[in-house]
């Protein structure tokens, strides 16, 4: 199911939301103070590439200052609206009874996409 879903949702759209985020995050990196966010847009090009099978878990060690800080000033610069869009998504998709599984990925891209500093993606393969 995971293989499946996963092929659904990369030919779906899956491909393209991965490759908005490589080319922010390459932007980001051109400049020296953008490098962590662009890092942060790597993160969430990987999950939003297979979504199926991988989770997002919070680093125990990261719980300190530097990391809420880098969150809050990612949620300013654009984290609330990549959140509010992959909000929107979900929702749409779970109107439907089929879409339900999509909608769930949306709402783990959206949960990552508020606050990516102190968050890691891991898979489930275990």
């Amino acid at each position: 199911m995971r293989t499946l879903g996963n092929i659904i949702w990369f030919v779906f759209g899956g491909v393209f939301i991965a490759i908005e985020y490589l080319v922010s995050s390459v932007v980001l990196m051109v400049t020296i103070v953008g490098i962590p966010f662009g890092f942060q847009t790597l993160k969430m090009a990987g999950l939003a590439l297979w979504p199926f099978g991988s989770e997002v878990r919070e680093i125990p060690q990261a719980t300190g200052c530097l990391s809420t800080l880098m969150n809050v000033i990612w949620f300013f610069i654009g984290g609330i609206w990549i959140c509010l869009s992959h909000l929107g998504f979900g929702i749409l998709f779970a109107i439907t009874i089929i879409g339900l599984p999509f909608a769930k990925q949306h709402f783990k891209l959206a949960a990552l996409a508020l606050t990516p500093f102190g968050r890691e993606v891991v898979d489930r393969r275990i």
